[in-house]
């Protein structure tokens, strides 16, 4: 007669080990080779010879800009005068929606696709346990969402550097920041970039547990931060507005002025982040209690 004891779960199988089950190294070869990551890639690095370009046909960019002015909306105005200009406005002709895509994509399809191809079962089977599986996919698509943003600026600084020439960043108030500068700043900016997409992600990543269907997720994900975007813009809302992530996503243009001021990032920071992790939270908490048929 066989007591409790004598029945070995896989957690107790000689060799086995959880933390070694789906190796984060695994998972992001994985991803890598997949057609979409490949896609998504190729158009952000293509964005900058467009833009470049686009400059060339239509001349001075920003020329005949009107209208409600900012620093936001006249960093066309000196978009051609150095790379870091150059660099600088192609983060904020694509931080709004084009950068949201990638994090969308990337968190959204993470694990709605197992779901969609019928190997999410098989992997939970091998055996994966399911905190295990969900941390590996969310920290490698986290990774590529950062390294989508990263890979924008580097490649316009690259080709700005080529096309305008390398030099300060100026500003469109007046002035310019120093050379030595300019990097930490976009460095800076493209941190808070990430960080203000975090919402978007934990949106996407809560989705990709609900849903067998990737487009699903993905789409979800960036219809609702277009939402927030379209609630942002309803000034009737007033002080409420701080609390919409999308209030704050335009916050690190205060990185590219002569003395930085942190206060809007942080706010924004904090806004994203806590919403992010009452998503994360949902998506495991769902995740470890679904049944899993597919």
């Amino acid at each position: 007669m066989s007591s409790a004891t004598d029945v070995r779960g896989p957690a107790e199988a000689p060799g086995y080990h959880a933390r070694r089950t789906l190796p984060l190294s695994v998972e992001a070869m994985r991803q890598l080779r997949r057609r979409r990551t490949l896609l998504m890639g190729g158009v952000l690095a293509a964005l900058p010879f467009i833009l470049i370009i686009a400059f060339a046909i239509g001349g001075t960019p920003g020329g005949e800009e009107g209208g409600g002015g900012g620093s936001r909306i006249n960093l066309m105005d000196v978009a051609t005068e150095s790379a870091a200009n150059f660099a600088a406005t192609c983060l904020f002709v694509s931080a709004g929606f084009l950068l949201v895509v990638p994090v969308a994509l990337f968190c959204g399809d993470t694990v709605a696709s197992e779901a969609g191809w019928s190997s999410l079962r098989y992997l939970l089977a091998a055996p994966v346990p399911r905190a295990r599986l969900l941390w590996s996919k969310l920290v490698v698509a986290l990774g590529f969402s950062l390294a989508a943003m990263v890979l924008l600026p580097v490649v316009a600084l690259a080709a700005g550097t080529a096309a305008y020439g390398w030099g300060p960043l100026k500003l469109p108030t007046g002035g310019a920041l120093a050379t030595g500068d300019t990097v930490p700043r976009l460095a800076l900016v493209v941190a808070f970039i990430f960080v203000s997409q975090l919402v978007t992600a934990g949106l996407a990543f809560w989705l990709s547990t609900r849903t067998d269907a990737p487009l699903g997720a993905v789409g979800g994900a960036v219809g609702l931060t277009i939402v927030g975007n379209v609630l942002d813009a309803v000034t009737a809302l007033g002080s409420w507005r701080e609390f919409l992530p999308a209030h704050w996503q335009f916050a690190w243009a205060d990185a590219l002025q002569p003395e930085l001021e942190w206060g809007g990032m942080v706010k924004g920071a904090a806004v994203s982040v806590t919403y992010a992790l009452i998503l994360f939270a949902f998506a495991f908490r769902g995740f470890s209690r679904k049944d899993i048929v597919s």
